[in-house]
């Protein structure tokens, strides 16, 4: 289970030539399916005298990320697997890589093919801002007020975050952190508090 995972800012995009042949890469950050389906029609629509669109995805997942990549009518493996490789040397999740093809007239080969769409996803990455996301579990701790202090020991103790905390008959706090923490966090706070604090992790 990862605590962070490198992703990109904003949306990037670069352009190469192969023998005539135009080549138009996107880097776009997404979150779902269904965001990468709705750009990739998104590219089809503004770039509807292109030959091809291809593309490749990876999203953060657990325990694997979730990855795909489609050569739209070009010959297998030679247009959305070399695209992919790019995406999984860069180590990035949560973005789509989109190859926007218009045909020069001349033809590039198989081995041409997986140069070009590699290499303009790879020039687009280049062009990325590039950033390091945090990922974070969120916990729902209540307890009575009379443990506060064993509570903020082993919150402190984990380097947690406290994003909101209340006190009435009992004490109630939301905290946040590193998924791969998450069980001996929930255990340090049972054994913290004698059983008595009411630990819920949000789905």
């Amino acid at each position: 289970m990862i605590d962070s995972f490198k992703t990109i800012r904003t949306p990037a995009s670069a352009r190469i030539t192969r023998k005539r042949s135009r080549f138009l890469a996107f880097l776009l950050p997404v979150a779902s399916i269904e965001e990468i389906m709705e750009a990739i029609n998104g590219l089809r629509k503004e770039h509807h005298d292109a030959v091809h669109v291809c593309s490749a995805y990876r999203l953060h997942a657990n325990p694997e990320p979730q990855a795909g990549s489609d050569d739209d009518g070009e010959p297998s493996e030679s247009a959305g697997g070399p695209m992919l490789q790019q995406l999984e040397r860069a180590e990035l999740l949560d973005v789509l890589a989109a190859v926007v093809r218009h045909f020069g007239g001349v033809k590039l080969g198989v081995g041409g093919l997986v140069r070009a769409y590699g290499d303009a996803v790879m020039a687009a990455i280049e062009a990325a801002a590039i950033v390091r996301r945090r990922l974070l579990s969120h916990i729902d701790v209540s307890y009575p007020p009379t443990l506060t202090s064993a509570v903020m020991r082993t919150i402190h103790q984990f380097g947690a975050e406290i994003e909101r905390i209340e006190y009435d008959a009992l004490a109630q706090a939301v905290v946040a952190v590193p998924p791969s923490r998450l069980a001996e966090f929930v255990g340090a706070m049972q054994e913290a508090t004698g059983g008595q604090a009411t630990v819920e992790v949000r789905a």
